[in-house]
């Protein structure tokens, strides 16, 4: 799998994003797969707000919100995040918010880029930075994508000792995510675009927004969670 950051001019709130793509990634292979930063599709969609409203604007923003020593620890989107993404870093003394759909947005992008191109295999990708419990640093998360299978499923297959697993899946748009967020920098990078080929994904037309998503009973760290409480 390669793996190609892509360096560009700084993105203007309001800007439309397919056209930012193309004066970047003039020309995109099948069997690829277009990351994009949340950020710039919020700038895109101009989902800004005053810093004075932080707080009121993540509670907005949020399922759940509760005050941590460090920030807020929230539920959005069926997701854990901190502060509903909602991130002064990179924003020009703006806060910006999360994008109000990543999934259409991420198909919105990935058809108009299919109908440019002329492609046939090709998936978009949105990411945002999560920090993992008890672990230093962040990683990727894949907010919405498009074009892709999100899961790759185990459950009913043998192991290579003929075990059948029960639970096994892999998250493939968050694993992808991960990977390209190590090349695009969380600083002054300017890198908020990136290129994958030859990933091991299953490209699909129609993709099941669902798939990812774990009710609260079912999580592995429920009980874990009850005993802080």
């Amino acid at each position: 799998m390669q793996v190609k950051p892509i360096h560009t001019r700084i993105f203007k709130e309001g800007e439309n994003l397919e056209s930012f793509v193309v004066e970047h990634v003039p020309a995109i292979s099948d069997a690829t797969i277009l990351v994009v930063t949340s950020k710039i599709v919020a700038l895109s969609e101009k989902r800004t707000a005053d810093v004075a409203r932080r707080d009121e604007i993540i509670k907005q923003e949020s399922d759940v919100a509760i005050r941590t020593k460090y920030t807020w620890l929230t539920i959005k989107d069926g997701t854990v995040m901190s502060s509903a993404g909602v991130d002064e870093s990179n924003a020009d003394g703006k806060l910006v918010l999360l994008p109000k759909d990543s999934f259409a947005a991420a198909e919105a992008l990935r058809s108009a880029l299919v109908r440019r191109f002329g492609l046939t295999k090709f998936g978009v990708v949105i990411t945002d930075s999560r920090v993992l419990p008890l672990r230093a640093g962040i990683v990727g998360v894949a907010l919405g994508y498009a074009g892709i299978k999100g899961v790759r499923d185990y459950r009913g297959t043998p192991d290579i000792f003929g075990r059948i697993l029960k639970l096994a899946r892999t998250d493939v748009a968050d694993s992808l995510a991960t990977a390209a967020v190590l090349e695009m920098g969380e600083g002054a990078e300017q890198r908020p675009l990136c290129i994958i080929e030859d990933a091991p994904v299953e490209f699909v037309d129609t993709i099941d927004r669902t798939e990812l998503h774990i009710d609260i009973e079912d999580d592995l760290y429920r009980p874990l969670f009850d005993t802080l409480n």
